[in-house]
């Protein structure tokens, strides 16, 4: 066997490219993190506190604002840690901030359904 002329490509199950991963990865972050912000506040609405001292803070300070400048910068902090990374790894970065997001936003529900 030759490798001459030949490259290696990952490919994931399903014949879904690293590129398309990542771009489907982006979207689940936009949903998580609207679904926390707006979980967050009506969590605030209804009596609850925000238990993120760095959240806590920026909501205290600057409102609705705070927490959408506090969630635009974790995005532009993974976006400029993205091209530090092999295209193939990439959507580790949307991973790595849709996660947590979307965890905060399950717990947020589940804090919500306690109270009403």
């Amino acid at each position: 066997m030759s490798s001459e002329g030949t490259t290696l490509h990952h490919r994931l199950p399903g014949d879904v490219t690293p590129v398309d991963l990542e771009r489907l990865l982006w979207g689940v972050v936009l949903l998580s993190l609207v679904a926390d912000i707006a979980t967050t506040f009506v969590g605030l609405h209804l009596g609850l506190s925000e238990s993120n001292p760095a959240a806590r803070g920026a909501i205290e300070s600057y409102g609705f604002g705070g927490m959408v400048a506090l969630k635009a910068g974790a995005i532009g902090v993974g976006l400029v840690c993205r091209p530090l990374l092999e295209r193939e790894y990439r959507a580790i970065v949307p991973a790595g901030l849709a996660g947590p997001w979307l965890i905060a936003a399950i717990l947020n529900v589940y804090t919500i359904s306690t109270v009403v």
